[in-house]
């Protein structure tokens, strides 16, 4: 059915939300690949799991009788406590999306409590109350944070200042990241500022290094690498982390190498529950996916404006396009008379890393360049959910799925 879906999408015609025709780039996996040194295009965490090699690894705190494993490079204890993020980090991984993870409670934060509390029959309060802990329990030994390592090849990479003009954009290749960091925010599900928090002198919180340092020894190190986009963080550097899961890629399991790529950049695994159903709150700012009648995913959206407002009733998924181009069209998003262009693809594209479909003319459920936005800022009519929970929601949705949008 995922071969299929995708096949179906011939030709899209995004007009309100300004998308166009998938186009694969070769040219851009054939460099990745190259620069990596890897057949994926990437390294991977191993034969059996083609995430890279940053993915969790849950059996270190899970399994009866676990211990850490002997990789105790990366085994720094965090000294700080730090319950909200791993409540964040455990909903993440069971299909609850906290939105950006940052350790406070918000609004994404409490739409993914009442989902959870939803589905797992309690009181829905929004809260991480007692009972939610209670119930939560299960993952208690599933840490906030965890260190990982940069890999090598991300110095590799091409990183591009995006220009504020959509006439510049469209004189790029490609809409990739702009830095390391901001690569490594979105691969982590946070923001920049958050990872500077969590590695204070560009240490990992907890080590003993990290109180050495001196505040200009990182900046010095990527002024001699000479890192574009002149960011914080460093290729090999050892890194503190949201302790983000279900990542895990199985082999085999995703056709198009360009999305497995995408899936492995966004910390996004292969192995997602089908849905038959799913529904978009207009007021909640929300999109629930339900297994018959069993809740179990919901994401914090933004879905419409006064001007494009949100298509109210049932509608089809038509297909899935991975990566897909934009067409910018200033007339059909109510900026009036002007040049239309067409964007390349990427994650920093208008509609993000992915588009579904609807059979209602162009509309759409897509990405977005700005998670930080989602369920504050307003769409051109259309949903849009983080790059990450785009990409998750893609594996669980297919053409059987039915779409209700309400108010």
């Amino acid at each position: 059915m995922r071969n299929f879906i995708l096949a179906t999408v011939s030709s899209l015609a995004l007009v309100a939300c300004g998308g166009q025709e998938p186009d694969a780039s070769p040219e851009a996996a054939t460099e990745t690949a190259a620069a990596s040194g890897s057949e994926h295009g990437y390294e991977t965490r191993g034969s059996n799991n083609l995430a890279d090699t940053m993915a969790s690894d849950d059996a270190r705190y899970m399994a009866d009788g676990a211990t850490p494993d002997s990789d105790a490079a990366n085994d720094i204890p965090d000294a700080t406590e730090r319950p909200v993020m791993q409540a964040q980090v455990v909903l993440d991984r069971i299909g609850f999306g906290p939105g950006v993870i940052d350790g406070k409670m918000g609004m994404s934060t409490e739409n993914a409590l009442r989902g959870f509390q939803e589905a797992s029959d309690l009181e829905v309060t929004g809260r991480l109350d007692q009972p939610t802990k209670t119930a939560l329990a299960e993952w208690e030994r599933i840490p906030a944070t965890r260190v990982v390592t940069v890999p090598d090849s991300w110095a590799e990479a091409e990183y591009t200042d995006m220009p504020d003009s959509v006439a510049g954009k469209a004189k790029l290749d490609r809409l990739g990241y702009k830095s390391l960091d901001e690569r490594l925010a979105e691969r982590f599900h946070t923001t920049v500022e958050i990872l500077r928090e969590l590695n204070p002198n560009g240490r990992p919180a907890g080590s003993s290094a990290s109180a050495d340092a001196g505040p200009d020894e990182v900046a010095n190190a990527q002024a001699a690498d000479g890192q574009a986009g002149g960011g914080y963080f460093v290729a090999g550097q050892q890194l503190r982390v949201p302790n983000i899961g279900a990542d895990r890629i199985a082999p085999g399991a995703i056709a198009d190498a360009d999305w497995q790529r995408t899936l492995a950049s966004l910390g996004v695994g292969s192995e997602q529950t089908a849905v038959d159903r799913i529904v978009v709150s207009k007021a909640g700012k929300t999109l629930k996916a339900y297994s018959g009648d069993k809740l179990v995913a919901l994401f914090t959206v933004s879905s419409g404006s006064s001007e494009f407002p949100l298509p109210l009733g049932e509608w089809d998924i038509v297909g899935e396009a991975y990566n897909p181009p934009y067409s910018y069209d200033p007339e059909v998003l109510g900026n009036g008379d002007g040049e239309t262009y067409t964007l390349a693809a990427g994650p920093n594209s208008p509609v993000g890393v992915v588009w579904i479909d609807l059979s209602k003319d162009h509309y759409g459920i897509h990405g977005t360049p700005d998670p930080e936005t989602i369920g504050r800022a307003q769409s051109s009519g259309c949903v849009r959910l983080t790059n990450w929970d785009a990409a998750r929601l893609a594996g669980m949705v297919s053409q059987s799925t039915r779409v209700l949008f309400e108010a």
